[in-house]
C-alpha cells in the first residue's frame, strides 16, 4: 500500500518504524507571508493550560481548534471554531498533496524563540491506530524534532515557510515529536496539523 499517493506530490523520507514525506512548497493561491498574516489576523488564539502528570502547565504557545469534532488530549477538550474561507483553501491543498482526507486542523502559534511543544505522539483513541497527521508551516523555518521510544534515536528537519510534512503509518506509535526552545532569536511560526478525528 502506497502511504503517501499522489506519489509525484510528496517525497519520502527514510523513518524506522514510521513513514515520514514532505513537500517544500504547498501549492496555494496566496504567497506564504500572506498566509501567514492572516492566520495571525483572523484566529481567535488561546493560552490554553494542559495536565501533565497531574500539574496544571499554560502551554508554551497559542492555539486554536477549527473543524468538524471535539478532540481531547492532555485533559485539554477542545470544542472546534468553524471551518475559515483561508483554512478550507489550505486543507483542500493538503488533501490533494497528500491524497488523504482531514476533518480538524489544530493550529499552534509560535510567537518567538521562546515557544516550543513538548515531547509527545498524537496516539489519542479518535486518532485511530495508524493516523495521518498533516503539518504546513508558515514564518520563521524551526527544527521539527522525532524520537524513537524504543532506541532514543533522533531524527531532526527543518520545517521552512511553505512545506507540508505528513507523518502517517506506524509513526506515532513509534515515535514522539516537538519543537524545542531556542536561543538565537527568531521571529513568530505558525503550525498547522491537519488531522481526522473519527
Amino acid at each position: 500500500m502506497d502511504l503517501f499517493a499522489p506519489a509525484d506530490a510528496l517525497t519520502p523520507l527514510p523513518l524506522d518504524d514510521g513513514a515520514l514525506a514532505m513537500l517544500p512548497q504547498l501549492p496555494l493561491a496566496l504567497d506564504n507571508e500572506q498566509v501567514m498574516a492572516r492566520l495571525m489576523d483572523e484566529t481567535d488564539w488561546r493560552a490554553e493550560s494542559i495536565t501533565l502528570w497531574g500539574k496544571s502547565f499554560l502551554q508554551p504557545r497559542l492555539t486554536a481548534w477549527h473543524g468538524d469534532a471535539r478532540y481531547t488530549y492532555s485533559g485539554l477538550t477542545l470544542d472546534p471554531q468553524p471551518w475559515t474561507p483561508l483554512l478550507s483553501a489550505i486543507r483542500a491543498a493538503v488533501e490533494q498533496a497528500t491524497g488523504r482526507h482531514f476533518n480538524s486542523v489544530l493550529l499552534n502559534y509560535y510567537r518567538n524563540e521562546r515557544d516550543s511543544m513538548g515531547m509527545h505522539s498524537d496516539d489519542e483513541a479518535e486518532l485511530g491506530p495508524a493516523p495521518a497527521i498533516a503539518s504546513v508551516s508558515f514564518g520563521a523555518t524551526r527544527t521539527f524534532i522525532l524520537r524513537h521510544k524504543g532506541s532514543g534515536r533522533t531524527v531532526k528537519l527543518d520545517l521552512p515557510a511553505g512545506s507540508l510534512l505528513l507523518m502517517a503509518g506506524a509513526t506515532q506509535a513509534h515515535w514522539t515529536h516537538g519543537i524545542n526552545k531556542q536561543s538565537r532569536p527568531c521571529g513568530p511560526r505558525i503550525n498547522l496539523t491537519f488531522r481526522f478525528i473519527a
